[in-house]
Parts: structure tokens; sequence; C-alpha cells
């Protein structure tokens, strides 16, 4: 099979990248840089140089190719808004080219926009629209697509996708505790983050287009919810610094902008997941991860 990825060269598409070509597959991956070329070329793929927004260099990857991963975003969120609606016109894009042709296209969402509280599956469904949740417009995208006979999957990564070379959410954890000499939680820190490792995670989009099953929404979830205070725990001990609880008005001097994210609560199942594709990850855990290469 031939399948063309966006985001070729980062975290996540660059592991899909080299699990696909291990597995026998031909890749086409889409970056914008020099360095990114070198790197998927390095990986033994084709790398294809140009811009995710551009309609046209879209249309090439897709009609190439034998299947679509789509993984690039733009993760400023400075304008995570016009990100997430530019998201979604990527998207409208692949259904244009790929309505009726079968071919699967993989779009890429997270469980952190079901911030329930509660277990959560794949078969919850996102608690507001775009225009609450901005992140949702890529979701939405793909439901039009379905609804015009594209051959589409959705992909939700959890809060932590980790390993080496992890540039997400918990090293934005550690950035905030070395600014503010202390690593937070929230309370008494029992919200949850879900959590899997690159290597797992980039192993279920490969089965999707392998199998492509009747399932249509996964959760790329290998732990069901890791208590954030176990995460801010790791965090001070691995940047020796204290350990504290922050409430009320202390929370948003603490964390900032990233407040939200600290305070999610989306423990999720990947039960069906596992099931449809016969997926079972091998990686280490988050916490295990993080005190061997983080620090």
């Amino acid at each position: 099979m031939r399948v063309f990825i966006t985001g070729a060269s980062g975290f996540v598409g660059s592991a899909i990248l080299k699990d696909l070509v291990l597995a026998g597959h031909q890749v086409l991956g889409l970056v914008r840089s020099d360095k990114g070329v070198e790197q998927v070329e390095a990986s033994n793929a084709i790398a294809l140089l140009g811009d995710v927004n551009n309609k046209e260099i879209i249309k090439y990857g897709a009609d190439a190719c034998d299947a679509v991963i789509h993984t690039a975003f733009n993760h400023d969120f400075s304008q995570f808004k016009a990100n997430c609606e530019a998201d979604r016109k990527v998207i409208e894009t692949f259904g244009e080219v790929l309505s009726g042709n079968g071919k699967p296209l993989v779009i890429t969402s997270g469980v952190g926009l079901l911030n329930y509280g509660r277990l959560v599956n794949e078969f919850d469904a996102l608690p507001g629209s775009a225009d609450v949740i901005p992140r949702a417009a890529s979701e939405e995208a793909a439901k039009v697509a379905m609804d015009k006979g594209v051959n589409v999957y959705i992909v939700r990564l959890p809060p932590s996708v980790h390993g080496a070379g992890d540039h997400g959410f918990i090293t934005m954890l550690m950035d905030i505790a070395r600014e503010k000499g202390g690593s937070a939680y929230i309370g008494q820190g029992d919200n949850q983050w879900p959590a899997v490792h690159r290597s797992d995670a980039a192993a279920l989009y490969r089965l999707i287009v392998e199998k492509q099953p009747d399932l249509k929404t996964f959760h790329a979830v290998a732990e069901t919810g890791v208590p954030f205070v176990d995460i801010a725990r790791a965090i001070g001990n691995g940047l020796n610094l204290p350990v504290t609880s922050k409430t009320g008005d202390d929370v948003a001097a603490h964390f900032g902008w990233f407040t939200h994210f600290a305070s999610m609560n989306c423990p999720s199942s990947s039960e069906a997941t596992r099931q449809a594709l016969s997926w079972e990850p091998r990686g280490p855990k988050l916490i295990e991860d993080m005190q061997a290469y983080y620090f």
C-alpha cells in the first residue's frame, strides 16, 4: 500500500511513517522544510515539500496514494481557533478528492475534547460544536466527509503521547515548573490524563489503513487515566523541585494559559479500538517513560 502522510516529520507523524515503512508499505510524506525532507528520506520514504494548506499539494498526495493519514496541525495556541478552522479546510479538501473512491482517510482529534469528568469511550460524542470547542472542527469536517461517501476514520489522541523527543504537554508542564520554581497540581490532583507511547499510537494508525474496520472512531489510549498528581510528582522529582497543590487564584497564577489542560479530567477506554484492530499497546507507561527520557 502507498500511504500519504501529512506532518510526516512531526512527533507522531514521523513514528507512523517509520512504522509503515517497517511493515512494507511505501510512504509519501508531506513536510514543510528541507530538514523535514532529509528526515523523511532517511527513513526510506519519499518526501513531498509543501504546505498542508495548499489545496493542490493535498490533492496530489491523495491522488497518488492508496490511503491518507492526516496528522499535521499548527500548535500555535495564540492562533488556536484559526488553526482549527484551517484543519477543517484541509479535511474538506481531502474529502473532495476521496469522495466515493473508497480510499481510507485517517484524521486526528483528541480524547481531551471529551472532558466529561467520567470514563469516556469511542462512542461518546463531543460535548459541543466548534463554536464552543474550536478543536471540534476536525471531527465536524470528518463527519461531513463521511456523509459524502468518504471512507473516514477518526483517531483521538490522549493528552500525552509520550516518548523520547516529546515536545507536547508534558514538556510544557516541565517548562512551567522551571519558570515557577516548583511543580504543581490542582486540588487533590485526582483528575486523570489518558496516555499512550508514540510507537503504540503509530501502530494504531497503520492498523486502521491496513484493516479498514467497521469502527470509525478510535481512542489511541494505552493507560486509561494517569492521576495528574503523579505527573506533577514525576516532574518535581525529575527536576528536583518542590511539588505543591494549587487552589483558587493560585491555579491560574501557576499554570496561566495551560490551566484548562492542567484541569482536564478525561479518563478513556480504548476497548472498542483494541477489539476492532487487535491493537495491544506494548510501549512503556507514561511515568516510567518520563523517568527514563525526560530529565
